[in-house]
């Protein structure tokens, strides 16, 4: 199913991404933005730190890194699972960035299909 570059898209994308950091972090985003552009739709999220973010980073930074890590792996077979099976999305790839000091990810899905 082709994705129209619509508001209304746009709301129901950074709501999908919303619930998958509610789902694993128990919070919301800050400050979310979803773009789309032609086959590429981009998530631009600004994250809330958790407690035990904080206290890892603390106590033990190496264990932290691979958390996040593996929490943003985790974050982007959601993300996948989510747009495939509530926007009947056909989705080639997710690509995620997260930068732990800021909170802030940057996340691309491409898509199979060109969006018309």
């Amino acid at each position: 199913m082709p994705l129209v570059d619509s508001n209304e898209s746009k709301k129901k994308l950074c709501h999908l991404y919303n619930e998958v950091a509610k789902e694993l972090f128990g919070v919301g985003t800050t400050l979310l933005k979803a773009s789309i552009d032609q086959n590429i739709i981009t998530f631009h999220a600004k994250h809330r730190r958790s407690a035990r973010s904080t206290a890892l980073e603390g106590e033990a930074p190496a264990l932290k890194y691979e958390v996040d890590f593996y929490m943003s792996s985790i974050y982007k077979k959601k993300v996948r699972e989510k747009l495939e099976q509530e926007m009947g999305l056909s989705i080639e790839a997710v690509l995620r960035d997260y930068d732990p000091p800021t909170q802030w990810a940057i996340t691309n899905v491409i898509l199979k299909e060109t969006i018309e």
